[in-house]
């Protein structure tokens, strides 16, 4: 087993009314802090849902383990083959290498503090998704991404019985 020691000088600080917020209702995203921000300890986003809205498709991460913590509402999360609905106070910590997937449940939207572990860029990511909602890249441009986000789509059969 290895221990890895991320490397960074500062505090981080990231003010509420500061943090760039990618998408709008149904999924808004905050970007809070990257991989780059804390010395590659961990990349952290705060992904707000509406009622029913898909947060991400199945999908899996080779280098970093996903946690999913509930600030309010509920949501529906994949994780191997079991979807489980986790509610206000839950934490969810998905492992490497483990299909997973998230959506506010169908009666209430979600509120959802996410964060990679270790770090990786996620940032330019969301925003890479972002530019294709507003049309400015093609949906299949994700497919091209995915190892540099280390973000690779897979398909769920029991993913797809909850959200056809």
């Amino acid at each position: 087993m290895s221990l890895f020691v991320p490397k960074f000088d500062e505090t981080v600080l990231v003010r509420d009314a500061e943090a760039e917020v990618v998408g709008q209702a149904p999924v808004t995203v905050k970007l809070l802090a990257d991989n780059s921000a804390s010395g590659g300890a961990l990349s952290t986003v705060r992904v707000t849902l509406t009622e029913g809205a898909d947060g991400a498709r199945p999908h899996l991460h080779h280098h970093s383990a996903e946690m999913f913590f509930l600030l309010d509402g509920e949501a529906e999360l994949l994780s191997g083959d079991d979807v489980v609905t986790v509610r206000r106070g839950d934490l969810v910590v998905v492992p490497p290498d483990r299909p997973h997937a998230f959506a506010a449940d169908p009666g209430s939207p979600a509120d959802i503090l996410i964060v990679f572990a270790p770090g990786i860029e996620r940032f330019e990511y969301f925003r890479h998704l972002q530019r294709i909602r507003l049309g400015e890249a093609a949906p299949e441009s994700i497919l091209e991404v995915q190892e540099r986000y280390d973000n690779h789509f897979l398909r769920s059969e029991a993913w797809e019985r909850r959200h056809q």
